[in-house]
């Protein structure tokens, strides 16, 4: 049990259960225990009392520390947990019914002792006796099977006040009124004593109390000074975190407008690309005609020329180019003619090839290079978005004390691949 909880239970049997009145006015109410007991062993137990009376042996000689220390000062303290939890259930008229069991138990013994071995008995060989814990129990179940009733204890009560009473009035006044003046005395310098005791601890107590208000005095300019400062700093962060909302407003401002003009140019772009693509697959479809066309042309003047008997001769049946031996100036000058103008013709559709695949050359690197700088163009958004402004509402999250929402970033468009 804490000390705390000690303290409050011995207060509360010093009071409540009467144990202090035991205490007081030179032990008159533990004086009125002893005629008590003495009235209960004489009714209870005759031929003991009488033995006792035989031997001028009173109660107050042995049952002193049974009410005073409630049996704590011999008897083992198994004995002893059982005669408080007792006390603290029935009152104090426990101890009447524990002293007759240990009288009843020893009743033998104390029979045959004189006044000294009943002492010593009652100092030694008592307390050995329970210091089993059975012993105890059982001391304590006939403890409680003992009769005491409280009317007697009140009539007993009575008797002894008025014996109390006669024994005053048959002494003489002058002793009773000396007694009585010293013990009036007595609870004077009591008082007084008390009165100083009262008197020091208010003064202490007041000089306490002026330096714990002088420390909470301080206590409280220090706090106010705090809160002044708190204050301040507090409109300070609230100024700082409008002006971060303002930067926050105006950087959402710039990077919605950078934003939009990225996507106004990624369409443009886009625009540009799909035009090249559309331009590629128009001159790819204007060659492949063109070169249908020419293979027609070809096959349309190798017909003619197979079908000329002339002509025919010329070539071989591998394909091979004969010239004849002896041919006329005229027919010379009409196959160097044809041959002109067929390699003139050739060379026209070979540089207009070349010049097709020059565009579509150029067409497809434009188109790899606007697709470069448009992936370059989210990668530094994207970067930006996720560095600077991202430490600048950081700041402003940790400045304000609250948690702004993260916005969300913008997914990056799909990369269409060239042709």
């Amino acid at each position: 049990m804490p000390e705390e909880q000690a303290f409050c239970v011995f207060v509360k049997i010093m009071y409540d259960y009467g144990l202090r009145d035991l205490y007081r006015n030179n032990f008159e109410d533990l004086h009125c225990k002893f005629f008590q007991l003495e009235k209960l062993m004489q009714e209870q137990l005759p031929d003991l009392y009488s033995h006792f009376l035989g031997l001028n042996l009173e109660a107050h000689m042995y049952a002193s520390q049974w009410f005073l220390t409630l049996f704590t000062a011999k008897f083992p303290l198994c004995m002893v947990f059982h005669i408080i939890d007792l006390l603290l259930c029935e009152g104090m008229n426990i101890i009447f019914h524990v002293a007759l069991a240990l009288l009843k138990t020893s009743k033998e013994d104390l029979l045959q002792a004189d006044f000294e071995g009943a002492l010593k008995f009652f100092r030694v060989q008592l307390p050995k006796r329970y210091r089993a814990e059975e012993n105890a129990r059982r001391l304590m179940e006939q403890a409680c099977n003992i009769k005491v009733p409280t009317k007697k204890l009140k009539k007993y009560e009575r008797e002894y006040q008025t014996m109390r009473e006669s024994q005053l009035q048959q002494e003489d006044p002058m002793d009773r009124y000396k007694r009585e003046n010293r013990r009036l005395h007595e609870a004077s310098m009591r008082l007084e004593q008390e009165n100083d005791d009262l008197a020091h601890e208010l003064v202490t107590s007041k000089i306490a109390l002026r330096n714990d208000l002088d420390q909470a005095e301080d206590k409280a300019d220090v706090l106010n000074k705090e809160l002044l400062l708190t204050k301040q700093k507090l409109v300070e962060t609230e100024e700082e975190k409008r002006k971060q909302e303002e930067e926050t407003a105006q950087l959402k401002e710039v990077f919605r407008k950078q934003l939009e003009k990225a996507e106004s140019e990624i369409k443009k772009t886009t625009a540009i690309i799909a035009e090249y693509k559309q331009i590629c697959s128009q001159l790819s479809t204007r060659l492949e005609k063109q070169q249908a066309a020419s293979k027609d042309e070809l096959e349309v003047v190798k017909g003619k020329v197979m079908a000329c008997k002339h002509c025919s001769e010329i070539f071989s049946k591998e394909g091979a180019l004969k010239l004849p031996a002896v041919s006329t100036e005229n027919k010379g000058i009409e196959t160097d003619d044809e041959k002109d103008a067929l390699k003139k013709q050739l060379r026209e559709m070979e540089l207009e090839l070349a010049q097709t695949k020059l565009q579509l050359v150029e067409a497809k690197c434009k188109i790899q290079e606007l697709e470069h700088q448009r992936g370059a163009l989210m990668n530094e958004i994207q970067a930006a978005k996720n560095s600077w402004f991202s430490k600048t509402l950081n700041s402003i999250k940790t400045a304000a004390g609250t948690q702004a929402p993260q916005q969300p970033q913008p997914p990056l468009p799909p990369k269409e691949g060239s042709t």
